[in-house]
């Protein structure tokens, strides 16, 4: 079993910057590719950003540029840097991890961001 536990979530202006952080516990040694994604009210869950254990990164389209994600594989930790925010940002942020043979090892209970003035 894998846990996650995000934190960092809050109200930030535009323009501001916030640091989501995602730690795993439990079954580690499965995961591979750990992953933030979001949803605002009314839409789908979207894809934000990825990377996997070797460190290659993927990002959504609409946050490339602006977001960076890393991660500290001695913590367990995946952390999400959020600059230049805006109001569009806003939504709950999901921390997902997927095992190496390609299962969803575990989603986190969501951190709200909200980006307004």
């Amino acid at each position: 079993q894998v846990q996650l536990v995000e934190s960092g979530g809050g109200l930030v202006q535009p323009g501001g910057s916030l640091r989501l952080s995602c730690a795993a516990s439990g079954s580690i040694f499965s995961i591979n590719t750990m992953g933030w994604y979001r949803q605002a009210p009314g839409k789908q869950r979207e894809l934000v950003a990825t990377i996997t254990s070797g460190g290659n990164t993927n990002y959504g389209d609409s946050v490339k540029g602006r977001f960076t994600i890393s991660r500290d594989n001695a913590k367990n930790t995946v952390y999400l840097q959020m600059n230049s925010l805006k109001p569009e940002d806003t939504a709950v942020y999901f921390c997902k991890a997927v095992r190496y043979k390609g299962t969803i090892a575990a989603w986190g209970q969501g951190t709200q961001v909200t980006v307004s003035s």
